[in-house]
């Protein structure tokens, strides 16, 4: 019998402060999901932050945490705050209005 080992996975919802909203950062934020296999959603909120839940492999997931903190190029980041949640499996990564 071949069993194979899986990295642990894990979910981390991240909360993204500065000029994040009106530059592309859920969409880039689902194409660095993507590239990376992770999945989640990325919302607007109505205070101008951007929430992020990210699921996946640790390293995965580590990566699009680290990317969080400068986002795409348009946009400014001045905080992230991340926070473990309950691992719990999503189909693909999309973007909630």
């Amino acid at each position: 019998m071949d069993e194979q080992q899986t990295e642990p996975k894990v979910c981390y919802r991240c909360v993204v402060g500065g000029r994040v909203q009106g530059v592309f950062f859920r969409a880039s934020a689902r194409e660095q999901a993507m590239r990376l296999g992770v999945t989640g959603y990325a919302r607007n909120l109505a205070d101008g932050r951007v929430e992020v839940l990210v699921c996946g492999e640790i390293a995965a997931v580590a990566q699009l945490r680290d990317w969080l903190r400068t986002g795409p190029s348009m946009a400014s980041v001045t905080g992230v705050a991340c926070e473990p949640m309950d691992y719990h499996p999503h189909t693909g990564f999309v973007i909630d209005q």
